[in-house]
């Protein structure tokens, strides 16, 4: 089951790096198009999809290499009984949330698909074709979330606070 959670993160980081290149190919098109005297049709819109679903589906392996921002100040001067409590509440809270954000968003691509909504521009896309990959993240990042939970919960260290750990004594 590990391994799987692994590979869920790691296919969940490549997507969105996959989706910076093609970022980047859909702006290199526009630049040459212009030289050239074409237009690329909807580049804009896909590259906005494009960066949505980069930001979603990062949030996960992101979140699972310790890369998120946190106020670590104040938490590495907590004893280690009080941070494990500390660390618990707030994933509490972000799993909450998240099932929450999930939700909306898994019912925003539902909605998208039954009422055939479409992109306004030269190319109609259904909408629910670029929201997939946003809810898809969140879901990713639920998991990742009760994933680093039930390891505190067990009494074990979370990967990302390890990966905060070898962070803060390369600042050193």
């Amino acid at each position: 089951m590990s391994q799987i959670k692994e590979k869920l993160y790691q296919c969940s980081g490549l997507l969105s790096g996959l989706c910076i290149v093609i970022i980047t190919l859909l702006l290199l098109a526009q630049i040459v198009g212009r030289l050239f005297g074409f237009i690329v049709p909807s580049a804009d819109d896909f590259a906005g999809y494009a960066l949505a679903s980069s930001t979603f589906l990062g949030l996960a392996y992101t979140f699972r290499e310790g890369g998120h921002i946190r106020v670590t100040l104040l938490i590495q001067r907590f004893s280690p009984v009080p941070r494990k409590i500390q660390e618990g509440i707030i994933l509490i809270l972000s799993l909450g949330l998240l099932c929450y954000l999930s939700y909306a968003c898994s019912y925003m691509v539902y909605e998208s698909y039954i009422y055939d909504e479409v992109s306004y521009g030269y190319v109609p896309v259904p909408l629910w074709i670029p929201q997939m990959p946003v809810a898809i993240g969140v879901i990713a990042l639920n998991l990742a979330i009760l994933d680093a939970l039930i390891m505190v919960l067990r009494g074990k260290k979370p990967t990302y606070s390890e990966q905060e750990d070898a962070l803060s004594l390369e600042e050193i």
